[in-house]
């Protein structure tokens, strides 16, 4: 079961062609809790109930959402399962780090009744994985398929087509790698370390299964102490000597099973609906208290993330031009709701195909890092598509129809004429008007002061048709800088229908800018 939910999750993100997103997202992304809780919140729908039947399974099961469902806990099993392989692994039982991972639980949680979503933004298993997978493997995909595509092309047969890898942010891939190192590092010495001192999903679910109906049991007539099973536990929450497993750090993985030789250790109906009596110097002891003291860090972090710099376009000495906010993808009804939603899983950057949704560094403040935003230098939102619309899982991008989206103005281009080839070299252009989707952009006929016997066109824009896809901005062959730029909607507009006659060509899917 765990290897299909994960299969199927990295499928997702590797998904180059778009061709199995629609049939598998339904349901991977329907018990991934975070996505689903936050979808809940906004949408409260049938569809983002997903967080309920996890909830409803582990207080049935115990923690088999992060043995089965959780795509970052099977990564961590594949991780403790090299490491057995490299080196013959003992574990032993340890008592858990409670201080840590109930303040990581209350940060987060406190976090989000502010508003904020940097926490689960930062620590949820599925976004991470997801960061992972797009910001790591998948372009040695994409690489290893415009490999295939050469190669096939020398037999000409063109049944894999190439895809264009738009370039990889070392900045932005930076925390990603940094938090992978630790995830690997953690599992691959000392097995579920990470989901039980770190992951606010592992702690929430750990506590509920304090109260599941069947969980880990172990026979203290018949144990006799041998600890065969507390070496198996990739958890160490067992204590052999004492006869306990701790529950809240029981992942359900059920190693422990298959190696008692007296098989004193059961997975059944427990009678106790508190759990098992705990040996002496449990570590739960003061977590309230330490809790408690989190609340000044809240504020510190609360103030942090308001802060958010203007983003620099392009600067001409004559005409500085400033984007004073990131444009946030069509569906996402404003910066505002965005940032509170999104947990940057980056499912929407996998699945946009002209890949102009890119991973943003501090563009959106604190609060936002690493959630998507559109970069017309990386490429342009397609006017037929509803990607990224149809597989967020947290409800920060909301599902439309593509007559709708066509029609969500995300922001509006603005026109230098000082940087245009038109008015700088004195020759025709026409690159913003000929893919503008909308034709929002035309050319006007233009007097220029050096060349007044040329017959020239200069764009006009018309803003209430425009959808601020960055098609013109894209397709700008003014350098150093564009001459044509989308200023971002705070909150998303709706533009008005373009007259039937003025839309002679739209841009279509995949089609590529000749400048």
């Amino acid at each position: 079961m765990s290897l299909l939910f994960f299969i199927g999750t990295t499928v997702l993100f590797l998904d180059i062609k778009n061709a199995f997103v629609t049939e598998v997202s339904s349901t991977v992304l329907f018990l991934q809790l975070i996505p689903a809780l936050m979808k809940f919140i906004y949408l409260l729908g049938f569809s983002a109930i997903g967080f309920l039947v996890v909830i409803l399974l582990t207080a049935i099961f115990g923690r088999v959402y992060c043995s089965s469902i959780c795509p970052l806990g099977t990564l961590q099993d594949i991780f403790t399962a090299i490491s057995k392989r490299v080196k013959k692994i003992k574990y032993k039982f340890s008592e858990p780090s409670n201080k840590v991972r109930y303040s990581i639980l209350g940060i987060v949680s406190l976090l989000l009744i502010f508003g904020l979503s940097i926490g689960v933004l930062l620590l949820d298993p599925f976004s991470n994985f997801g960061r992972f997978v797009t910001f790591f493997l998948r372009p040695i995909v994409m690489l290893a398929n415009n490999g295939i595509a050469s190669s096939l092309e020398l037999f000409d047969n063109y049944s894999v087509y190439p895809v264009e890898v738009k370039g990889f942010d070392i900045i932005a891939s930076l925390m990603p790698f940094i938090l992978f190192v630790i995830v690997f590092v953690l599992s691959y010495k000392y097995g579920r370390l990470y989901c039980n001192s770190v992951c606010p999903v592992g702690t929430l679910l750990g506590l509920l299964s304090k109260f599941s109906i069947f969980r880990i049991v172990i026979d203290k007539n018949s144990c006799s102490g041998c600890g065969v099973c507390a070496r198996v536990c990739k958890s160490e929450c067992i204590d052999s000597l004492n006869h306990y497993v701790d529950e809240t750090r029981c992942v359900e993985c059920f190693n422990c099973l298959g190696v008692c030789p007296s098989t004193s250790i059961e997975y059944k109906v427990s009678k106790k609906i508190t759990g098992q009596n705990k040996p002496e110097g449990d570590a739960n002891s003061g977590k309230r208290d330490f809790i408690k003291k989190v609340g000044l860090f809240i504020f510190v972090t609360t103030g942090l993330a308001k802060a958010q710099e203007k983003i620099k376009v392009y600067v001409d000495n004559d005409v500085p031009v400033i984007r004073t906010n990131p444009i946030a993808p069509p569906g996402s009804i404003s910066i505002e709701h965005f940032t509170n939603q999104c947990t940057a899983c980056h499912l929407c950057i996998s699945a946009c195909p002209t890949q102009v949704l890119q991973p943003s560094f501090l563009e959106y403040g604190f609060i936002g890092m690493l959630q998507p935003l559109l970069n017309n230098s990386k490429g342009f939102c397609n006017y037929e598509c509803t990607a990224c619309l149809d597989v967020c899982p947290a409800g920060a991008i909301l599902p439309s129809q593509l007559a709708n989206k066509k029609l969500i103005q995300i922001g509006k281009a603005k026109f230098i004429k000082e940087n245009c080839v038109v008015e700088t070299q004195g020759t025709d252009c026409g690159a913003c008007a000929e893919h503008c989707p909308t034709k929002a952009v035309k050319m006007m006929p233009y007097v220029h002061e050096k060349y007044p016997d040329k017959n020239l066109k200069i764009p006009e824009v018309t803003e209430e048709t425009c959808i601020g896809c960055g098609a013109c901005e894209y397709a700008c062959p003014s350098k150093p800088w564009k001459s044509i730029y989308v200023e971002s909607n705070v909150v998303h507009a709706l533009a008005k229908k373009p007259p039937e006659q003025d839309i002679e060509q739209e841009v279509s899917e995949g089609e590529d800018f000749p400048f």
